[in-house]
């Protein structure tokens, strides 16, 4: 999140993804600029409650129509590749644009099914092993290495909605590594697709809504969502995504201020590939973009940005 260096606290961070779902994870380090993190924190599982998700059809779909349930049963196992990339560039006033662009990341994930939902059960828990990641970026790369073995967990209501993720890297994880698979699953959680409830066909349209949480701002997330296939196997669904702040006003991080919203674009559209039978999506890409634009309360500074970010599954096998 960047704090501009002409505001009273003096110590500038600028960090990608100003109010991108990026912004959960970052945080100002001491490092000097340019300078590799490569300190391992202690490994401890943290539970991050996920928000609500809820959902309206729009239009039932063509017959026959079904109440679509992901209900993959206990101890099956799936391997797929998670891959994120954002980026960001951002301009104050007339001074040179920035690239604080995060680097791609593909995650080999292998997740199994540790509780299924039953009368008694009612969500499935995921539990996923993260292997070696890869990087372009030679020192994510590196750090990436002693990642491997890193694990996660999500908690997944028939629908697909998911309200809890779980997130416990290994002792050796490097805090560079540590943090961008962290927004790696941050993204894939809030970019994920929920069904709704009531029966519904091919060519069926529904609304998604929930709130993302980034710091210092609530944005509502209206996606938009159309079934285009269901052959008991597979189904794939399109999905157009729409995100708005609540508010005008985006307060800093640890006190260091305020910027007025003066401009905010996010939207974008792709298609994911769900096995009902599998816990994690099979395909899928998502790819959101925008403007915004920020201003101090005394309008004497504005800080322009644009935005892309992209999430990807990939099953190995396919």
């Amino acid at each position: 999140m960047p704090v501009l260096s002409r505001f009273p606290h003096p110590r500038p961070c600028a960090l990608a993804a100003v109010l991108s779902l990026a912004a959960f994870v970052t945080g100002c380090g001491d490092s000097s600029e340019g300078a590799p993190a490569t300190s391992a924190a202690t490994s401890s599982e943290v539970t991050v409650p996920v928000s609500a998700v809820t959902t309206t059809v729009l239009e039932a779909g063509s017959e026959p129509r079904a109440v679509v349930r992901l209900a993959p049963p206990a101890d099956v196992e799936q391997n797929v590749v998670l891959t994120t990339r954002s980026e960001v560039f951002q301009q104050i006033d007339k001074e040179p644009r920035q690239d604080f662009s995060t680097p791609e990341l593909n995650l080999p994930l292998a997740a199994s099914v540790t509780q299924a939902v039953s009368d008694t059960q009612p969500s499935t828990l995921v539990d996923i092993v993260l292997g070696e990641g890869t990087s372009p970026d030679p020192m994510l790369a590196s750090a990436l290495a002693d990642a491997a073995g890193s694990r996660a967990g999500l908690t997944v209501a028939p629908t697909g909605a998911i309200s809890a993720l779980r997130l416990a890297p290994t002792v050796e994880t490097a805090n560079v590594a540590r943090s961008a698979i962290e927004q790696a699953f941050y993204q894939s959680v809030y970019r994920m697709v929920s069904f709704p409830d009531a029966e519904i066909g091919v060519g069926a349209v529904w609304q998604i809504r929930q709130q993302v949480m980034s710091a210092g701002v609530t944005i509502d997330q209206v996606s938009t969502a159309t079934l285009v296939s269901d052959d008991d196997e597979r189904v794939t669904v399109d999905v157009r995504v729409e995100q708005t702040p609540q508010g005008s006003v985006w307060m800093l991080p640890n006190g260091q201020g305020q910027l007025d919203i003066e401009h905010y674009t996010m939207a974008g559209e792709g298609s994911m590939t769900f096995d009902p039978m599998l816990p994690l999506p099979v395909e899928g890409t998502l790819v959101l973009s925008g403007d915004q634009v920020y201003v101090d309360p005394d309008a004497t500074t504005r800080l322009a940005q644009s935005q892309v970010d992209r999430v990807e599954w990939h099953s190995p096998e396919n």
